[in-house]
């Protein structure tokens, strides 16, 4: 056993020192399959996926174990596109259309980020900027822009325990805000906080998080995000919240 523990000891340290990380998968290493736990202690039966840029929030899901519905939106056309893409073959994860979510119906202009995940219907401030370099944004593109409440979608209308994540790059709200006769019907929620302003009128975390209390949730977890590389001072997290 002492030899095999040392041969694992020098593995890890081997590859460490070329910055990969090798640990053992369970619900305290790994993010997503304690929110797939979560998810299975609160019988969710569908998760929409706001913001699912490419789908990796939802291959993340599916790879830990989640075999329920998936409904994911997205306003970035190229994104859409290569989304649109991945599902198939998965019968019970849908695209929607293409479109932004947010407080009212209309058309709206969203700022492209290099790195595309970070962008945003608001402006980007310098913070962001200056942490990640590759997210500044390279152009804009209109966009349909819905109220979460008005999309009528065969998966919504048959669950019974949905879940919503939001990662709308400072625009949470706005998707909250558009979303009223819903939130009633939700089991959880997963939003993105900001530590630190990183977009132009995005809501603070602590005022989102005293939101979603007031709508009956409660925080189960805690789950790093976005930091600066220079400080590794964190700038975002998410935030996991259910009925009780």
């Amino acid at each position: 056993d002492s030899m095999k523990h040392s041969l694992i000891a020098a593995t890890k340290s081997f590859f460490r020192r070329r910055g990969i990380l090798i640990d053992r998968y369970n619900c305290g290493t790994s993010a997503e399959l304690r929110l797939v736990r979560m998810l299975d202690a609160n019988r969710v039966d569908l998760v929409l996926d706001v913001g699912a840029n490419e789908g990796d929030y939802g291959h993340r899901l599916r790879s830990a174990g989640y075999a329920g519905s998936l409904l994911s939106f997205e306003p970035l056309a190229l994104a859409h596109a290569n989304l649109t893409r991945a599902v198939v073959g998965d019968w019970r994860w849908e695209v929607a259309p293409r479109m932004a979510l947010g407080p009212a119906d209309g058309v709206a202009r969203i700022n492209v980020a290099g790195n595309s995940a970070s962008s945003s219907l608001l402006p980007m401030l310098a913070s962001h900027a200056e942490s990640a370099p590759a997210s500044g944004y390279v152009g804009h593109e209109d966009v349909p822009i819905r109220r979460l409440d008005g999309v009528a979608h065969h998966l919504i209308a048959g669950s019974a325990a949905p879940f919503l994540k939001i990662d709308t790059q400072g625009f949470e709200r706005e998707v909250l805000e558009g979303a009223d006769a819903l939130i009633p019907s939700l089991k959880g929620i997963q939003i993105e906080l900001s530590v630190v302003p990183l977009y132009e009128g995005a809501e603070p975390w602590l005022a989102m998080h005293e939101l979603l209390m007031a709508h009956g949730f409660e925080l189960w977890g805690v789950v790093p995000g976005f930091f600066n590389p220079d400080t590794a001072r964190m700038l975002q997290f998410d935030g996991i919240y259910f009925r009780p």
